[in-house]
C-alpha cells in the first residue's frame, strides 16, 4: 500500500475551518486557497501587512522588537502580518518557512517511521568546540534541558527523545505536557499539528558546551 503524501496527510487536518500549527491558525478560503496568521491576530478584521508567500521566511527571522529568531519553534513568532497560499502545496512551502522540517517530521511519526536519538548520543558525537558538551553532568542537563526547551519562552517542541539508552525522560523538571503530542505548547489549549523534536538541536548542544566550560 501507498503511503499517503504530505499533501494529503495535510489535507485531512484542514479539511475542517481551521488548523492551528504552533502560533500559526491556517484558515481554508472558499475557492480552495489558505490565509495564514499568527493566532493572536486570527480574530482581526484587517492586518497592516500582506506578506507574499515567497516572503514568508522574513516573518520567521525577527521578533516584535525586530530581534534575531535563531529557533524559529520559539514562541516568539512576531504578529502583524497575513500569508495567502493558493494550493496546499503552497501551503506547505509557507509553514516550512515558519517552522523548518517540522511537517516532514510529523509526517514520519503519523506514518510510524520517527526516529529519534537519546541527547546522551548526540552529545557524545559532537567534535570542535562541541566536545565539551558530552561532560555535562545529569544533574546540569535536568535543569538546563528545562530551562530552554519550556514552552513557555524557550521551545513549542513536544520532546520525543530521551536523556539516553536507558529511556530517563529528557527533563525530570519539565511538566508531562511537554511530551504529549496531543497538548497544544502554546497554552491555549486548541487541537494542533504539534511541532516535534525527535533529536537535540544544535542550539542546546551549544548550550551544554557553554554550561560545561563555565563550570554550570
Amino acid at each position: 500500500m501507498n503511503e499517503p503524501a504530505l499533501e494529503q496527510l495535510l489535507e485531512s487536518e484542514v479539511a475542517g475551518a481551521e488548523l492551528f500549527i504552533g502560533e500559526v491558525v491556517v484558515r481554508r478560503h472558499a475557492n480552495g486557497g489558505f490565509e495564514l496568521r499568527h493566532r493572536d491576530d486570527s480574530a482581526a478584521a484587517s492586518l497592516p501587512e500582506e506578506v507574499p508567500p515567497s516572503r514568508t521566511i522574513e516573518i520567521a527571522k525577527f521578533d516584535d522588537a525586530g530581534k534575531y529568531r535563531p529557533l524559529r519553534t520559539a514562541p516568539t513568532l512576531r504578529r502583524g502580518w497575513k500569508v495567502v497560499a493558493s494550493d496546499t502545496a503552497s501551503l506547505i512551502a509557507v509553514l516550512d518557512a515558519l517552522y523548518p522540517a517540522r511537517l516532514a517530521v510529523w509526517r514520519a511519526w503519523r506514518l510510524g517511521r520517527l526516529a529519534t536519538t537519546p541527547l546522551r548520543d548526540t552529545l557524545n558525537r559532537q567534535s570542535g568546540i562541541y566536545r565539551a558538551a558530552a561532560r555535562i553532568s545529569d544533574a546540569s542537563l535536568d535543569e538546563l534541558v528545562r530551562n530552554f526547551c519550556r514552552s513557555d519562552g524557550g521551545c513549542l517542541r513536544t520532546i520525543f527523545w530521551r536523556r539516553d539508552r536507558t529511556g530517563e525522560v529528557a527533563s525530570t523538571k519539565l511538566p508531562p505536557e511537554k511530551f504529549d503530542p496531543a497538548h497544544d505548547q502554546t497554552g491555549r489549549g486548541e487541537k494542533c499539528i504539534p511541532l516535534l523534536c525527535q533529536e537535540a538541536c544544535g542550539l542546546l548542544v551549544s548550550a551544554c558546551a557553554e554550561a560545561v566550560k563555565s563550570g554550570r
